[in-house]
């Protein structure tokens, strides 16, 4: 029997609505960039952010589970900008990527299982996109 991957899993791709503590610090010259979580999956985050960044920029990620003592620290991407023009951007955010790890991956996804799942998710798979 082959195992099912956690890549295959459709739980890791939500992104969940979740509070919990970060800090987004640019990698270059150590800002801060960030530390308002707006959504989190196993396979990166939205930040709210009104430093000017770059897609592709590196980033260092920490944060703490949200149903456990555990600290997640790993290197991240910027994914995405979000300026905030569009009706449905409330604010200027950053689209974060980051790779866990196989370990800690499954660990974040069990402990975003019963958070909610974004609106803003929602509303892009149900208009088939």
């Amino acid at each position: 029997m082959r195992p099912v991957l956690h890549a295959d899993c459709a739980r890791a791709r939500l992104r969940r609505m979740i509070k919990i503590p970060c800090q987004v610090i640019r990698e270059r010259d150590f800002k801060l960039v960030g530390t308002h979580l707006l959504d989190l999956s196993p396979k990166g985050m939205l930040l709210e952010s009104d430093v000017p960044l770059l897609t592709g920029e590196e980033l260092l990620v920490t944060f703490l589970g949200p149903s456990s003592n555990r600290w997640y620290d790993c290197n991240a991407t910027v994914a995405r900008v979000l300026h905030g023009r569009r009706r449905r951007d409330r604010r200027r955010a950053l689209g974060i990527s980051f790779d866990l790890g196989a370990y800690h991956e499954l660990l974040l996804c069990e402990e975003l299982r019963h958070a909610p799942v974004t609106r803003r998710h929602l509303a892009s798979n149900a208009s088939g996109r």
